[in-house]
């Protein structure tokens, strides 16, 4: 069954969005690089994949439906990078700002009666509360470490220990 176009938009803004967190979590490597944290750069440059392959998700959720997914206008990157508490926390609000959108969605398509996203919906909300989790207990890390050079290098170390994944959907 095809989605509405008011769906279909905001299907399509959600693909946007996820593009935007993947270049929003490169940005973040890319600031951690340059503190000579490669653990952590790696980390984050994983998120930005990963993102990628949300994104695919919901273009795949597009197009399955006889609908046309449109990637919208990316903005860069508006983040303010002053030490790595400041990176993680950026990230764990970026996270936030894509649960909420995530919620907004599965609102829309519930007052519309479309029982068909919610399969989808429901895998990422699922996904949202463990990536926010996940960002959390990072931030929380950092906050007990604060700024000590040793305890960087060893959550640095262990962020690097992130296996890589592919961009594409795995259905």
């Amino acid at each position: 069954m095809k989605l509405t176009t008011e769906l279909e938009a905001a299907f399509n803004e959600q693909i946007t969005l996820e593009f935007e967190a993947s270049i929003v979590y490169r940005q973040l490597a890319i600031e951690m690089e340059i503190r000579d944290l490669p653990g952590m750069a790696a980390w984050l440059r994983h998120q930005a994949d990963e993102e990628i392959v949300h994104a695919n998700k919901f273009i795949d959720h597009v197009s399955d439906r006889g609908n046309h997914p449109q990637i919208g206008a990316v903005p860069g990157p508006k983040v303010k990078v002053s030490s790595v508490l400041a990176c993680f926390k950026a990230a764990l609000e970026h996270e936030q700002r894509v649960s909420e959108a995530i919620r907004e969605l599965y609102r829309k398509t519930d007052k519309a009666g479309d029982l068909d996203s919610r399969p989808l919906l429901n895998w990422f909300i699922s996904e949202q509360l463990e990536e926010e989790a996940t960002v959390g207990e990072i931030v929380g890390r950092i906050e007990l470490i604060d700024e000590d050079g040793p305890g960087l290098l060893r959550l640095d170390e262990e962020l690097g220990q992130r296996p890589s994944t592919s961009t594409e959907n795995q259905r």
